[in-house]
Protein backbone atom coordinates (compact mmCIF):
# COMPACT_ATOMS: atom_id res chain seq x y z
CA UNK A 1 0.00 0.00 0.00
CA UNK A 2 1.50 3.66 -0.92
CA UNK A 3 2.45 5.93 1.80
CA UNK A 4 1.99 9.70 2.34
CA UNK A 5 -0.54 12.19 0.52
CA UNK A 6 -0.19 9.73 -2.79
CA UNK A 7 -2.17 7.05 -0.76
CA UNK A 8 -5.23 9.61 0.70
CA UNK A 9 -5.60 11.27 -2.44
CA UNK A 10 -5.55 7.58 -4.47
CA UNK A 11 -8.25 6.42 -1.64
CA UNK A 12 -10.29 10.21 -2.58
CA UNK A 13 -10.56 9.57 -6.07
CA UNK A 14 -11.77 6.11 -6.01
CA UNK A 15 -14.93 7.63 -4.41
CA UNK A 16 -15.60 9.62 -7.73
CA UNK A 17 -17.39 7.61 -9.79
CA UNK A 18 -20.46 6.79 -7.22
CA UNK A 19 -19.86 10.98 -5.95
CA UNK A 20 -20.56 11.46 -9.41
CA UNK A 21 -24.15 9.59 -9.57
CA UNK A 22 -25.03 12.14 -6.61
CA UNK A 23 -24.37 15.29 -8.06
CA UNK A 24 -27.39 15.70 -10.49
CA UNK A 25 -29.49 16.35 -6.96
CA UNK A 26 -27.42 19.61 -6.42
CA UNK A 27 -29.03 23.13 -6.94
CA UNK A 28 -27.72 25.70 -9.29
CA UNK A 29 -26.28 29.21 -8.48
CA UNK A 30 -23.99 29.78 -5.01
CA UNK A 31 -21.22 32.01 -4.19
CA UNK A 32 -17.46 31.71 -3.03
CA UNK A 33 -17.89 31.70 1.03
CA UNK A 34 -21.50 31.01 0.89
CA UNK A 35 -24.07 28.52 0.55
CA UNK A 36 -25.67 26.64 -2.98
CA UNK A 37 -29.08 25.54 -2.41
CA UNK A 38 -30.59 22.06 -3.52
CA UNK A 39 -33.14 20.47 -3.28
CA UNK A 40 -34.20 18.96 0.25
CA UNK A 41 -33.67 15.12 -0.13
CA UNK A 42 -33.37 12.23 2.11
CA UNK A 43 -32.99 8.02 1.44
CA UNK A 44 -34.19 7.29 4.75
CA UNK A 45 -36.74 5.64 6.08
CA UNK A 46 -38.29 6.24 9.25
CA UNK A 47 -37.95 3.85 12.31
CA UNK A 48 -39.62 0.27 12.65
CA UNK A 49 -41.70 -0.31 15.87
CA UNK A 50 -38.81 -2.58 17.56
CA UNK A 51 -36.75 1.20 17.85
CA UNK A 52 -35.85 1.90 21.34
CA UNK A 53 -38.92 3.07 23.72
CA UNK A 54 -36.23 5.34 25.16
CA UNK A 55 -36.93 9.44 25.61
CA UNK A 56 -35.60 10.81 22.65
CA UNK A 57 -34.92 14.46 21.28
CA UNK A 58 -37.52 15.37 19.15
CA UNK A 59 -36.90 18.26 16.19
CA UNK A 60 -34.41 18.21 13.45
CA UNK A 61 -30.87 18.52 14.08
CA UNK A 62 -27.74 19.63 12.54
CA UNK A 63 -25.67 17.84 10.43
CA UNK A 64 -22.95 18.37 8.23
CA UNK A 65 -20.98 16.65 5.96
CA UNK A 66 -16.96 16.95 4.72
CA UNK A 67 -15.61 15.66 1.44
CA UNK A 68 -12.97 15.68 -1.00
CA UNK A 69 -13.80 18.84 -3.67
CA UNK A 70 -10.65 18.25 -5.65
CA UNK A 71 -11.57 14.91 -7.23
CA UNK A 72 -13.52 14.16 -9.47
CA UNK A 73 -17.09 13.42 -8.41
CA UNK A 74 -16.44 15.20 -5.20
CA UNK A 75 -18.51 17.73 -3.52
CA UNK A 76 -18.37 21.42 -3.87
CA UNK A 77 -18.07 22.41 -0.10
CA UNK A 78 -19.25 21.24 3.38
CA UNK A 79 -22.60 20.07 3.35
CA UNK A 80 -25.45 20.72 5.15
CA UNK A 81 -28.23 19.19 6.31
CA UNK A 82 -30.51 17.99 9.45
CA UNK A 83 -31.50 14.74 10.69
CA UNK A 84 -34.50 13.37 12.56
CA UNK A 85 -32.69 11.66 16.00
CA UNK A 86 -36.14 9.49 16.70
CA UNK A 87 -36.02 8.14 12.95
CA UNK A 88 -32.62 8.77 11.85
CA UNK A 89 -33.89 10.33 8.76
CA UNK A 90 -31.78 13.04 7.03
CA UNK A 91 -32.69 16.05 4.78
CA UNK A 92 -30.21 18.18 2.42
CA UNK A 93 -30.59 21.82 2.77
CA UNK A 94 -27.65 22.97 1.22
CA UNK A 95 -23.76 23.28 0.85
CA UNK A 96 -21.23 25.62 2.24
CA UNK A 97 -19.05 26.57 -0.38
CA UNK A 98 -15.74 28.50 -0.21
CA UNK A 99 -14.04 25.77 1.95
CA UNK A 100 -11.78 23.60 -0.31
CA UNK A 101 -10.90 19.50 0.78
CA UNK A 102 -13.04 20.10 3.90
CA UNK A 103 -12.40 16.27 4.65
CA UNK A 104 -12.78 16.88 8.58
CA UNK A 105 -15.23 18.82 10.65
CA UNK A 106 -15.43 20.06 14.56
CA UNK A 107 -17.77 22.64 16.18
CA UNK A 108 -17.12 25.01 19.17
CA UNK A 109 -18.53 23.52 22.32
CA UNK A 110 -20.93 26.61 22.07
CA UNK A 111 -22.28 25.35 18.66
CA UNK A 112 -22.10 28.53 17.21
CA UNK A 113 -18.52 27.81 14.75
CA UNK A 114 -17.70 25.20 12.63
CA UNK A 115 -13.97 24.30 11.53
CA UNK A 116 -13.07 22.52 8.69
CA UNK A 117 -9.54 21.36 7.43
CA UNK A 118 -8.33 22.02 3.90
CA UNK A 119 -6.64 18.66 3.12
CA UNK A 120 -4.44 20.39 0.81
CA UNK A 121 -0.28 20.83 -0.33
CA UNK A 122 -0.96 24.33 2.05
CA UNK A 123 -2.39 22.89 4.88
CA UNK A 124 -5.16 24.91 6.42
CA UNK A 125 -8.07 25.64 8.67
CA UNK A 126 -10.81 27.11 8.42
CA UNK A 127 -14.09 29.09 10.44
CA UNK A 128 -17.69 29.01 9.99
CA UNK A 129 -19.99 30.80 11.67
CA UNK A 130 -23.25 27.76 12.05
CA UNK A 131 -25.84 31.04 12.42
CA UNK A 132 -25.49 32.21 8.88
CA UNK A 133 -23.06 29.96 7.09
CA UNK A 134 -20.48 32.52 6.89
CA UNK A 135 -17.02 31.66 6.54
CA UNK A 136 -15.01 33.81 8.95
CA UNK A 137 -11.77 32.76 7.24
CA UNK A 138 -8.98 30.33 7.02
CA UNK A 139 -5.74 30.06 9.11
CA UNK A 140 -2.32 28.11 7.24
CA UNK A 141 -1.23 25.54 9.22
CA UNK A 142 2.32 25.45 8.61
CA UNK A 143 2.23 22.20 6.99
CA UNK A 144 0.95 19.97 4.21
CA UNK A 145 -2.20 18.53 3.81
CA UNK A 146 -4.36 19.00 6.74
CA UNK A 147 -6.48 16.20 8.07
CA UNK A 148 -8.25 16.38 11.43
CA UNK A 149 -8.65 18.93 13.76
CA UNK A 150 -9.95 19.34 17.50
CA UNK A 151 -11.31 22.08 19.60
CA UNK A 152 -10.13 22.37 22.90
CA UNK A 153 -12.55 22.26 25.68
CA UNK A 154 -12.13 25.44 27.15
CA UNK A 155 -12.80 26.24 24.02
CA UNK A 156 -9.76 29.07 22.84
CA UNK A 157 -7.39 26.86 20.92
CA UNK A 158 -8.06 25.15 17.69
CA UNK A 159 -5.49 21.77 17.36
CA UNK A 160 -4.65 20.26 14.01
CA UNK A 161 -2.61 17.36 12.40
CA UNK A 162 -1.22 17.88 9.21
CA UNK A 163 -0.80 14.33 7.78
CA UNK A 164 1.75 15.27 4.43
CA UNK A 165 4.29 16.79 6.68
CA UNK A 166 3.89 14.84 9.84
CA UNK A 167 3.35 18.17 12.14
CA UNK A 168 0.42 19.78 14.56
CA UNK A 169 -0.38 22.88 14.74
CA UNK A 170 -2.45 25.27 17.46
CA UNK A 171 -4.00 28.21 16.88
CA UNK A 172 -6.06 30.55 18.97
CA UNK A 173 -10.14 31.18 18.76
CA UNK A 174 -11.10 34.40 19.00
CA UNK A 175 -15.03 35.42 20.63
CA UNK A 176 -16.23 35.31 17.46
CA UNK A 177 -15.00 31.94 17.24
CA UNK A 178 -12.48 33.56 13.69
CA UNK A 179 -9.20 31.82 14.41
CA UNK A 180 -5.55 33.83 14.93
CA UNK A 181 -2.70 33.53 13.44
CA UNK A 182 -0.67 29.96 14.30
CA UNK A 183 0.89 29.89 18.03
CA UNK A 184 2.52 26.45 17.35
CA UNK A 185 4.54 24.16 14.86
CA UNK A 186 5.23 20.77 16.21
CA UNK A 187 7.47 18.02 13.79
CA UNK A 188 7.39 14.39 14.52
CA UNK A 189 10.94 14.08 13.70
CA UNK A 190 11.87 10.97 15.92
CA UNK A 191 11.73 8.07 16.27
CA UNK A 192 12.41 7.06 12.07
CA UNK A 193 9.66 6.25 10.36
CA UNK A 194 8.17 2.68 10.67
CA UNK A 195 8.37 0.05 7.80
CA UNK A 196 6.68 1.23 4.42
CA UNK A 197 6.43 4.88 5.66
CA UNK A 198 8.90 7.66 3.85
CA UNK A 199 8.34 10.05 6.82
CA UNK A 200 6.30 11.36 9.21
CA UNK A 201 1.92 11.29 9.27
CA UNK A 202 0.16 13.16 11.60
CA UNK A 203 -3.40 11.76 11.68
CA UNK A 204 -4.92 12.93 14.62
CA UNK A 205 -4.73 15.39 17.38
CA UNK A 206 -7.18 15.20 20.68
CA UNK A 207 -7.74 16.14 24.11
CA UNK A 208 -7.74 13.86 26.84
CA UNK A 209 -11.18 13.79 28.34
CA UNK A 210 -9.58 15.48 31.50
CA UNK A 211 -8.00 18.76 29.58
CA UNK A 212 -5.30 17.87 30.97
CA UNK A 213 -3.16 16.82 27.96
CA UNK A 214 -3.19 16.46 24.02
CA UNK A 215 -2.25 13.56 22.31
CA UNK A 216 -1.41 13.23 18.37
CA UNK A 217 -1.70 9.94 16.74
CA UNK A 218 1.34 9.87 14.01
CA UNK A 219 0.70 6.74 11.55
CA UNK A 220 4.07 7.31 10.39
CA UNK A 221 5.99 6.75 12.75
CA UNK A 222 4.19 4.23 14.52
CA UNK A 223 4.00 6.50 18.03
CA UNK A 224 1.24 8.42 20.17
CA UNK A 225 2.81 11.58 21.26
CA UNK A 226 1.62 13.47 24.59
CA UNK A 227 2.07 17.16 24.92
CA UNK A 228 0.72 19.44 27.25
CA UNK A 229 -0.72 22.71 26.37
CA UNK A 230 -0.02 25.97 27.75
CA UNK A 231 -3.28 27.66 27.55
CA UNK A 232 -2.20 31.06 28.09
CA UNK A 233 0.60 31.05 25.10
CA UNK A 234 -0.57 28.42 23.21
CA UNK A 235 2.39 26.04 22.70
CA UNK A 236 3.25 22.27 22.86
CA UNK A 237 5.74 20.81 25.11
CA UNK A 238 6.11 17.22 24.41
CA UNK A 239 5.99 14.94 27.67
CA UNK A 240 5.69 11.07 26.68
CA UNK A 241 5.29 8.98 23.79
CA UNK A 242 3.64 5.58 23.41
CA UNK A 243 5.05 2.94 20.61
CA UNK A 244 2.89 0.74 18.90
CA UNK A 245 4.90 -2.48 17.18
CA UNK A 246 6.50 -1.54 14.55
CA UNK A 247 4.33 -1.03 10.77
CA UNK A 248 0.76 -1.02 13.07
CA UNK A 249 0.05 2.62 11.62
CA UNK A 250 -1.89 4.42 14.13
CA UNK A 251 -4.44 6.48 12.65
CA UNK A 252 -7.24 7.47 15.45
CA UNK A 253 -7.56 6.95 18.91
CA UNK A 254 -10.94 7.52 21.06
CA UNK A 255 -11.44 7.77 24.48
CA UNK A 256 -13.70 6.04 26.83
CA UNK A 257 -16.27 8.14 28.77
CA UNK A 258 -14.33 7.29 31.92
CA UNK A 259 -11.40 8.80 30.75
CA UNK A 260 -8.70 6.17 31.55
CA UNK A 261 -8.61 4.47 28.60
CA UNK A 262 -8.72 4.79 24.82
CA UNK A 263 -9.09 2.50 21.94
CA UNK A 264 -6.31 2.69 18.67
CA UNK A 265 -6.91 1.68 15.71
CA UNK A 266 -3.91 0.54 13.74
CA UNK A 267 -4.29 1.13 9.93
CA UNK A 268 -2.03 -0.76 8.52
CA UNK A 269 -1.89 -3.81 10.06
CA UNK A 270 -5.46 -4.28 10.82
CA UNK A 271 -6.04 -4.36 14.28
CA UNK A 272 -7.12 -2.25 17.76
CA UNK A 273 -5.64 -1.49 21.15
CA UNK A 274 -6.54 -1.01 24.44
CA UNK A 275 -4.58 2.29 26.13
CA UNK A 276 -4.49 3.42 29.73
CA UNK A 277 -3.99 7.06 30.43
CA UNK A 278 -2.34 8.36 33.28
CA UNK A 279 -3.47 11.54 33.84
CA UNK A 280 -1.12 12.95 36.06
CA UNK A 281 2.19 12.15 33.50
CA UNK A 282 -0.28 12.26 30.30
CA UNK A 283 1.85 9.12 29.31
CA UNK A 284 -0.07 6.54 27.06
CA UNK A 285 0.26 2.90 27.38
CA UNK A 286 -0.78 0.98 24.64
CA UNK A 287 -1.85 -2.81 25.04
CA UNK A 288 -1.71 -5.96 22.61
CA UNK A 289 -3.40 -6.10 19.18
CA UNK A 290 -6.55 -7.18 18.82
CA UNK A 291 -8.90 -8.41 15.83
CA UNK A 292 -11.16 -5.55 14.23
CA UNK A 293 -13.78 -8.51 13.14
CA UNK A 294 -12.64 -8.17 9.33
CA UNK A 295 -12.48 -11.15 7.06
CA UNK A 296 -11.91 -9.36 3.83
CA UNK A 297 -7.65 -10.14 2.67
CA UNK A 298 -7.27 -6.11 2.62
CA UNK A 299 -8.62 -4.09 5.83
CA UNK A 300 -8.00 -0.38 6.83
CA UNK A 301 -9.81 0.31 10.31
CA UNK A 302 -10.37 3.55 10.45
CA UNK A 303 -12.19 4.93 13.71
CA UNK A 304 -14.09 4.24 17.11
CA UNK A 305 -16.91 5.65 18.58
CA UNK A 306 -17.90 4.74 21.74
CA UNK A 307 -21.41 5.14 23.00
CA UNK A 308 -21.65 8.01 26.06
CA UNK A 309 -22.27 5.17 28.72
CA UNK A 310 -19.41 3.61 27.62
CA UNK A 311 -20.89 -0.12 27.20
CA UNK A 312 -20.05 -0.42 23.58
CA UNK A 313 -17.33 0.57 20.74
CA UNK A 314 -18.17 0.65 17.01
CA UNK A 315 -15.25 0.70 14.16
CA UNK A 316 -15.25 1.28 11.19
CA UNK A 317 -13.57 -1.06 8.86
CA UNK A 318 -12.87 0.13 5.36
CA UNK A 319 -12.16 -2.79 2.81
CA UNK A 320 -14.19 -5.10 4.96
CA UNK A 321 -17.21 -2.70 4.85
CA UNK A 322 -18.44 -3.01 7.87
CA UNK A 323 -18.77 -2.26 11.58
CA UNK A 324 -17.14 -3.84 14.26
CA UNK A 325 -19.41 -4.30 17.50
CA UNK A 326 -17.44 -4.41 20.78
CA UNK A 327 -18.64 -4.73 24.27
CA UNK A 328 -16.94 -2.27 26.56
CA UNK A 329 -16.08 -4.16 29.95
CA UNK A 330 -14.21 -3.41 33.22
CA UNK A 331 -14.53 -0.35 33.21
CA UNK A 332 -13.10 0.54 30.13
CA UNK A 333 -10.07 -1.71 30.08
CA UNK A 334 -11.09 -4.44 27.95
CA UNK A 335 -12.90 -4.96 24.54
CA UNK A 336 -14.82 -7.94 23.91
CA UNK A 337 -15.39 -8.63 19.60
CA UNK A 338 -19.90 -9.18 19.38
CA UNK A 339 -19.23 -9.40 15.62
CA UNK A 340 -19.73 -7.42 12.40
CA UNK A 341 -22.55 -5.83 10.42
CA UNK A 342 -22.19 -4.19 6.49
CA UNK A 343 -21.77 -0.27 6.75
CA UNK A 344 -24.51 -0.29 4.35
CA UNK A 345 -21.63 1.81 1.70
CA UNK A 346 -18.30 1.24 0.32
CA UNK A 347 -15.46 1.95 2.65
CA UNK A 348 -16.36 3.29 5.95
CA UNK A 349 -13.91 6.45 6.36
CA UNK A 350 -15.58 7.86 9.81
CA UNK A 351 -18.18 7.21 12.21
CA UNK A 352 -20.35 9.17 14.55
CA UNK A 353 -22.75 9.12 17.47
CA UNK A 354 -25.65 11.42 17.51
CA UNK A 355 -25.13 13.50 21.21
CA UNK A 356 -28.05 11.24 22.84
CA UNK A 357 -25.61 7.87 21.55
CA UNK A 358 -29.08 7.25 19.42
CA UNK A 359 -27.60 6.93 16.15
CA UNK A 360 -24.59 5.85 14.53
CA UNK A 361 -24.05 7.47 11.22
CA UNK A 362 -21.17 6.23 8.92
CA UNK A 363 -19.67 8.12 6.11
CA UNK A 364 -18.86 5.93 3.04
CA UNK A 365 -16.39 6.95 0.95
CA UNK A 366 -16.15 4.88 -2.59
CA UNK A 367 -20.23 5.10 -2.55
CA UNK A 368 -20.75 8.51 -1.85
CA UNK A 369 -23.06 7.81 1.03
CA UNK A 370 -23.88 8.11 5.04
CA UNK A 371 -25.50 5.13 6.63
CA UNK A 372 -27.31 5.33 9.88
CA UNK A 373 -28.02 3.04 12.20
CA UNK A 374 -30.26 2.79 15.66
CA UNK A 375 -28.65 1.92 18.75
CA UNK A 376 -29.76 -0.68 20.94
CA UNK A 377 -28.71 0.20 24.43
CA UNK A 378 -29.18 -2.99 25.54
CA UNK A 379 -27.27 -5.04 24.22
CA UNK A 380 -25.25 -2.57 20.81
CA UNK A 381 -27.16 -3.79 18.49
CA UNK A 382 -27.41 -1.81 15.46
CA UNK A 383 -30.72 -1.73 12.56
CA UNK A 384 -30.55 0.06 10.08
CA UNK A 385 -32.21 2.94 9.75
CA UNK A 386 -33.25 2.75 6.01
CA UNK A 387 -31.54 3.54 2.75
CA UNK A 388 -27.93 5.73 2.91
CA UNK A 389 -28.46 9.46 2.07
CA UNK A 390 -26.74 10.29 -0.57
CA UNK A 391 -23.43 12.85 -0.25
CA UNK A 392 -20.66 12.81 -2.66
CA UNK A 393 -17.26 11.46 -1.40
CA UNK A 394 -18.35 11.64 2.04
CA UNK A 395 -16.15 11.44 4.51
CA UNK A 396 -17.04 12.85 7.99
CA UNK A 397 -20.30 13.04 8.87
CA UNK A 398 -20.91 15.51 11.69
CA UNK A 399 -24.22 15.37 14.00
CA UNK A 400 -25.13 17.41 16.46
Amino acid sequence: MDSGWSRRRFVGALGAAAGASVLSGCGDGGTAGGTRARPSDSTAAGASASAPAAKQPSGPRALYLGTYTSVEGGGEGIGVAAYDPVSGRITGSGTITGVPDPSYLAVHPDGRTLYAVQERERGAVTAVRTSDRKVLGSRATGGAHTCQLWVHPGGRWLLSADYGSGTVAVHPIDASGALGERTALVAHSRPAPGPGQEGPHAHQIVTTPDGGHVLAVDLGTDTVYSYRLDQRAGTLTEVARAHTRPGAGPRHLTFHPGGRYAYLAGEVDDTVSVCSYDPSSGRLTIGRPQSTGAKADTNYPAQFAVTPDGAYAFLANRGDDTIARYAVEADGARLRLLGTVPSGGEFPRQLALSPDGGLLFTANQRSGTVGVFHVDGRDGALRRAGKPFASPVAVCALPL
